[in-house]
């Protein structure tokens, strides 16, 4: 594969996607740093238990779920251009303040407020790809986004390697404070992307309309649920092979680059035809049966040879990542679709906190379920996906009806989008794409 391939699959051509993507390429790179080192770096350095770290990281997912809706809810209201680059900012100040934390309640205040910052760059960026970005675009600029994160993520943790290879405060602090420089050069290419007017509140109407929509909410808890097979590849399948299975331990890591390599190359091919809203609901049930699919492959690699433990993990992670390109491109269509366009920024920040939710269960069940009953538990795993996706087209025409209903009411709800459309959220006099 040329550079020029490469590169076309990971930045798009031109404007405010391209601008977007460099921003989060940047910025992730940075946390691949820092998240590759953090936990070592307390424990060793700042001499923080494993308990407390776990408080500490617990306390910023919760606060982080709690302030998506809101801090969205100030995208639209402010306009996204500032919220994204101002949070970013603050991020960087927060990375900044890591290198002179030396106790546990100062990172648990570092953690927390990077959970608040955090949740607000995220709105911000939600309300910008709303805002600039043609509606049958915007599902494909958020593959790009993803595709750049995983190779940012990989990147900074192959430059992380370093300080663990270093082991000293002096290599931690170093790692850390790259990581606020990335956040700074992130909010300084998101000053460069256009205006998108704020979108005032409409007097009587209330504030907070993605936490009443309650047929969007259930799409999002579907959402979250489905979103639990992120972390088997990070928590379950590791554990997995080194206890259950006689694969090498070098089969985790062969796991994780199958699933990296194969989102770099191909989520931008496979967010294709996801931009409206039955189509979208059509891919997360398909994407959900793969990935319950694969927990089966998972399941049958205890008790068999080394070799067919590896080849059965293998075709296991292959299948799992072709389920989880689409069930993710499937999630945008869905949250940008069922949207309405003036409360893009809440809506957006609203669905993340499925996947918040499920990234908080994750832990409990899968050691618990799946590592506590063995191949059962995968099976049972699987099943869950896969009804859970079974699930998702019906509750997404449950949320288009009822905002086809909510458009006939008259002004102060949120407005549906058209049933058969192809460009499902905000009208053209909102789209300030460059170029």
């Amino acid at each position: 594969m040329t550079t020029k391939t490469l590169a076309s699959r990971l930045l798009p051509d031109h404007g405010v996607a391209r601008t977007l993507a460099s921003a989060t390429f940047v910025n992730t790179l940075g946390n691949g740093l820092w998240g590759t080192v953090s936990a070592l770096y307390l424990h060793k350095i700042i001499g923080m238990s494993f308990g407390q770290i776990g408080v500490a990281l617990t306390a910023a997912a919760l606060v982080n779920l709690v302030a998506s809706a809101p801090l969205g809810y100030l995208a639209d209201r402010l306009g996204p251009r500032g919220m994204q680059a101002g949070f970013l900012l603050a991020q960087a100040a927060c990375a900044a303040s890591l290198l002179v934390v030396r106790s546990f309640p100062a990172y648990l205040v570092v953690a927390v407020l990077t959970a608040v910052a955090d949740a607000g760059s995220r709105g911000g960026r939600g309300a910008m790809i709303a805002g600039a970005i043609p509606a049958d675009q915007r599902v494909r600029t958020r593959a790009y986004l993803r595709a750049t994160t995983n190779l940012g993520m990989s990147l900074g943790a192959v430059g992380a390697g370093v300080g663990l290879a270093v082991d000293t405060r002096a290599g931690y602090l170093t790692l850390i404070a790259a990581d606020g420089l990335t956040y700074l050069i992130a909010a300084a290419l998101c000053a460069r992307l256009p205006h998108v007017p704020p979108v005032p509140h409409e007097p009587g109407a209330p504030r907070l309309v993605a936490l009443r929509d309650r047929p969007f909410l259930a799409c999002t808890l579907l959402d979250g649920i489905i979103s639990i097979h992120f972390d088997v590849l990070e928590i379950a399948l590791p554990l997995w092979i080194v206890t259950q299975t006689a694969a090498p331990a070098w089969m985790v890591a062969v796991a994780l680059l199958i699933n990296t390599t194969m989102v770099v190359l191909l989520q931008v091919r496979a967010s294709r035809g996801t931009e409206e809203l039955a189509a979208a609901a059509r891919a997360s049930r398909i994407g959900s049966l793969l990935i319950g699919a694969a927990c089966l492959f998972y399941a049958g690699s205890a008790g068999v040879s080394t070799g067919t433990a590896i080849a059965l993990l293998a075709v296991g992670s292959f299948v799992h990542v072709l389920g989880e390109l689409r069930q993710s491109a499937a999630g945008w269509g869905i949250s940008f679709g069922l949207a309405p366009a003036h409360a893009q920024g809440q809506y957006q920040g609203a669905y993340s906190m499925g996947f918040q939710l499920g990234h908080l269960a994750a832990p409990l069940l899968l050691t618990t379920v799946v590592l506590g009953l063995g191949r059962l538990g995968w099976v049972l795993l699987g099943l869950l996906f896969a009804v859970t996706g079974a699930a998702v087209p019906p509750v997404v025409a449950w949320a288009r009806r009822r905002m086809v209903e909510r458009a006939e009411t008259g002004p102060g709800e949120p407005s549906a989008p058209e049933i058969n459309a192809k460009e499902p959220s905000a009208p053209e006099s909102r789209s300030v794409l460059a170029g």
